[in-house]
């Protein structure tokens, strides 16, 4: 098979487009014929080291595919079902396993590259709108990046719940972005604090932010006394450590910094989750925007233009 390969963690030229070996499916294990491979923030993280893995090691957390042999022991899966999968690394590939406890088969109709395009960010965005902060009527909801792959999710499932939606954006074609998923203000990110308070009065509910340093600060200025912040992400660098003392000061603020792991810790909870969200991409409740699509070769391109901030919505590695 064809596969990317970390042998070094660094820049974008770490990933080599290599041969590998025929993956072989063990107990509990699937073999999948890859059909799309879903990029994300987490990818480059690998990359760079900045989430260290035994090298070599082939990324890619995301994907979705055909069932084309199983393991021994695998009884709820079968050779030609439909599965897509987050958080299992080895996505890159024109073959992965996959542990079956984590494949989620796909519903009737529901193509391979929209699975692969929704699930690790979707599913994303799901924990974070019902269980890190559960969203009601009427809440106040700033999300960063709104034009992102995450940022335009939340902004629809935020708007599902009843949510009033804020978002920052960087460009006016990202502002466009935005109002078509539902947003009801959109701001740039200067000043964005002092906006938001104008628009609310009192602040957010919530802050959903993936930015991390650039917008860390602004982000608990934007909050209500008593309000959320979750950060997610740290697309802009790590937050310097800080005195939680400001969240006092702030209005007995909350901070938490979520994994998605944590939140599909259980089969149950992660076929739940996918669950409703498949059925909402299925039932085009929810629009996934694909913004790439890159050949498994460029995957150099990919995260070049992913770090570079040139791209919105979803990218997609096809081998």
């Amino acid at each position: 098979m064809r596969a990317i390969v970390v042998s070094t963690p660094g820049d974008s030229s770490a990933l080599e487009y290599a041969e590998r070996p025929d993956p072989v499916p063990g107990p509990g294990e699937v073999l999948v014929q890859v059909a799309a491979s879903g990029v994300n923030f987490i990818d480059v993280y690998h990359r760079q080291g900045r989430y260290p893995l035994p090298l070599p090691f082939v990324p890619g957390s995301e994907g979705a595919g055909t069932v084309i042999a199983t393991g021994d022991g695998v009884t709820d899966l079968v050779v030609g079902d439909a599965v897509g999968w987050a958080s299992v690394l080895g996505s890159y590939a024109t073959r992965a396993v996959i542990p079956a406890s984590m494949a989620v088969s796909l519903p009737r109709g529901l193509s391979p590259e929209l699975a692969a395009a929704v699930l690790l960010q979707g599913l994303t965005a799901h924990y974070l709108t019902h269980s890190t902060y559960a969203i009601r009527p009427g809440d106040d909801v700033l999300v960063h990046a709104a034009a992102g792959g995450v940022g335009l999710l939340l902004v629809q499932i935020a708007k599902l719940l009843g949510a009033r939606v804020i978002g920052t954006v960087s460009t006016e074609a990202k502002e466009k972005l935005a109002r078509e998923a539902g947003a009801d203000e959109v701001l740039r990110y200067a000043n964005f604090s002092e906006a938001v308070r104008e628009i609310t009065g009192a602040g957010v509910h919530v802050v959903y932010d993936g930015v991390g340093a650039a917008t860390f600060d602004g982000s608990l200025a934007a909050l209500r006394p008593r309000g959320m912040m979750a950060l997610y992400g740290a697309a802009s660098g790590p937050v310097p450590p800080f005195d939680p003392q400001r969240l006092n000061q702030g209005g007995s603020l909350f901070l938490t910094r979520p994994s998605l792991a944590h939140y599909i810790a259980t089969r149950e909870e992660l076929l739940g989750r996918a669950g409703e969200l498949l059925g909402w991409v299925a039932s085009g409740a929810l629009k996934v925007h694909i913004s790439e699509r890159y050949p498994l070769a460029e995957a150099r391109r990919a995260h070049d233009d992913l770090e570079a901030r040139r791209t919105t919505g979803k990218l997609l590695l096809v081998p």
